[in-house]
């Protein structure tokens, strides 16, 4: 037997006083009592305890002695260690919520087998490009109610990540996985390795294929906007699956104020693809649908968002009268941008302000204006510098901010880059590129998303909100001359980034922005209600799973399947379900036991319990209480 908290024990030099207590105890007196009555009652009573009083001279010294033992005991955490079996009750059912699951019965056939395989104890990971866990360790009337409520999105599954997700669930106590999918495509690795792995680790995984026959299938696998002097052109994609040519009916409104549909009918030859384009497409949303009824509706409408362009005003803050950021902004279309010296009385007419001073610090007066410009709702980037370190800055300009300044920092062997949330402004920025040979020490405050760290994890872009507004902090300094803290200015990465950071405070953006593909995922500043294609949602972390329009942050936002793989309802799956036949045995990496503590403590109160309400006994019947 094995203790928790040792130190415990040192309870038991409790009975050291109990014990002289009871050697001090004065003896009873011998008292003479005339009643011959009264003796015969004491005889009799006496003759009740004599057994026990022969064999235990005083019954309770021993019991409050086992008392205080076992409560030191248990104060201690006893515990055995015991070797138990891994468990078969805990069932972790990895759903494919793909695109192609929607094609005729083939989820209603998943959500029957996941039915059969409720147990005791049951999890649900979802596998859409990115695992998600319904729910966990929950019975099966839970369960039951869960896959009840399920439907299929519009993604890619990554079904090894999201078995990935069940191993962690199994990783202690052991169970079975059970992976219930078409395996007709994936992103990620192959499931059949991920299956060898997690039989390895000493679970039981088990794959149920679904949707054994192919269908036919027309869905539109490919869209892509392009700029023109005259506005936008979308080219879009038709791939016909079936075995014969087939007369394709398009429907195509576009809401822009009113709605305007107009049909038309594109010859498709089957197993084939067929171009068309849409020119000068006005601003709003424009649907394009196949208007016939197949095996899969994922890939039968096509949503293009453009959103209404007005100018936005974008004021730098700065004694620099040219920086690069501001060089880089000015070239946008549809953003004018004003400098200034200090920061104006009146800043509603501005989208977006950037404070990059590079030496003067910021009045009181001026920190106040902007307090209320963010309250109100306002956007600020403030760009790292000598007046925004500790020693420089207000306080009051330090509540400000969505990190936590201190010291600047020199180094000659330069700082690296690293992603800490993946997002569109961080997609495609070439961090390893960038040197930074002076920084300023920050760290993040609550509720602050870090996109960009240092390997030393100082935060190089960071947001967060105050009252209304967002806050930005760039720790990419983006001064010029000898004294430069870095060379991205110098980088052809420097003038997309600024692109893409105005457009997203300042509503605008480029136009990729409002048209996304399924699967994609974005980060808000902070947590507020998105309509999805499925109903509303409380949420600060967008996963855009279902093809539709979603409506984040006063952004009409298009997304789309666009996934020939996903589309092809074609595909004979078998090939995976006979690899996991023909696969050698794996070498298992984890006994088939697992060590588990049984604690004692609860077993010693119990009889705590048990020997207090025997003293209290003894005690009535020795007529003392």
């Amino acid at each position: 037997m094995a203790f928790e908290t040792p130190l415990a024990l040192l309870a038991l030099v409790s009975v050291i006083p109990l014990i002289i207590l009871y050697l001090l105890r004065p003896k009873p007196l011998l008292v003479r009592i005339p009643s011959v009555m009264f003796l015969m009652q004491v005889e009799e009573k006496k003759r009740f305890f004599t057994s026990i009083t022969k064999l235990i001279k005083d019954p309770l010294f021993l019991i409050q002695l086992l008392v205080l033992i076992l409560l030191a005991l248990a104060a201690a955490a006893p515990y055995i260690t015991t070797n138990e079996p891994l468990s078969d009750e805990h069932t972790v059912l990895v759903m494919d919520v793909s695109a192609s699951m929607q094609t005729g019965n083939r989820f209603q056939e998943a959500i029957s087998k996941a039915e059969e395989y409720v147990s005791k104890e049951n999890s649900i990971v979802l596998a859409h490009n990115i695992p998600v866990t319904l729910l966990e360790e929950q019975d099966a009337t839970t369960t039951q109610a869960a896959l009840s409520s399920l439907r299929p999105g519009a993604t890619v599954a990554d079904i090894s990540a999201a078995m990935g997700t069940g191993m962690r669930i199994l990783s202690q106590d052991g169970g079975r996985l059970i992976v219930i999918s078409d395996f007709t495509n994936w992103e990620g690795e192959d499931p059949v390795s991920a299956k060898n792995l997690a039989e390895s680790y000493g679970l039981k995984v088990e794959f149920i294929r679904i949707g054994n026959s192919a269908a036919d299938n027309i869905g539109i696998i490919q869209g892509r906007l392009e700029t023109t002097q005259s506005g936008y052109t979308y080219n879009c994609v038709i791939k016909n699956y079936g075995s014969n040519d087939q007369n394709v009916p398009l429907e195509i409104t576009t809401t822009d104020g009113e709605s305007v549909t107009k049909n038309i009918d594109l010859p498709v030859k089957a197993m084939a693809t067929q171009q068309f384009i849409l020119q000068n497409l006005s601003t709003g949303v424009t649907t394009i649908k196949i208007n016939r009824d197949d095996s899969l509706p994922a890939d039968n409408t096509a949503y293009v968002s453009i959103p209404r362009v007005s100018n936005k005003r974008v004021l730098f803050v700065s004694e620099q009268p040219l920086l690069p950021s501001m060089t880089s902004v000015s070239l946008m279309p549809g953003i004018d941008t004003t400098s200034a010296n200090g920061v104006p009385q009146d800043l509603a007419r501005f989208s977006v302000v950037v404070v990059a001073k590079a030496n003067q610090s910021l009045s009181s007066g001026e920190i106040s204006v902007l307090s209320s410009y963010i309250n109100g709702g306002g956007k600020v980037i403030f760009i790292a510098s000598d007046s925004l370190a500790a020693q420089g800055a207000d306080l009051e300009l330090q509540k400000l901010l969505p990190v936590r300044t201190s010291s600047i920092t020199e180094t000659q062997k330069g700082l690296q880059m690293k992603v800490n949330q993946s997002t569109r402004l961080t997609d495609d920025l070439a961090l390893d590129e960038i040197a930074v040979y002076k920084y300023l020490n920050a760290t993040p405050r609550l509720g602050t998303t870090t996109l960009i760290t240092s390997d030393k994890d100082t935060p190089m872009l960071a947001f967060g909100t105050v009252g209304e507004g967002t806050v930005v902090y760039l720790g990419f300094s983006d001064q010029l001359g000898e004294g430069a803290w870095n060379n991205f200015h110098n980088l052809p990465d420097f003038p997309v980034f600024w692109f893409k950071l105005a457009g997203w405070l300042g509503g605008s953006g480029d136009i990729s922005e409002y048209n996304l593909k399924t699967g994609a995922v974005s980060t808000l500043a902070k947590e507020q209600q998105i309509t999805t294609p499925g109903g509303t949602e409380l949420t600060k972390r967008v996963l855009y799973s279902s093809a539709g329009l979603y409506e984040v942050a006063g952004r009409t936002i298009a997304v789309n399947l666009y996934n020939d793989k996903e589309s092809d309802t074609t595909i004979d799956a078998s090939d995976v379900i006979e690899r996991t036949s023909l696969k050698d045995e794996p070498s298992v990496v984890r006994a088939t036991t697992y060590e588990s503590k049984k604690y004692l403590d609860t077993i010693m109160i119990a009889l705590v319990l048990l020997l207090v309400i025997l003293e209290l006994y003894i005690i009535k019947k020795r007529g003392e209480l």
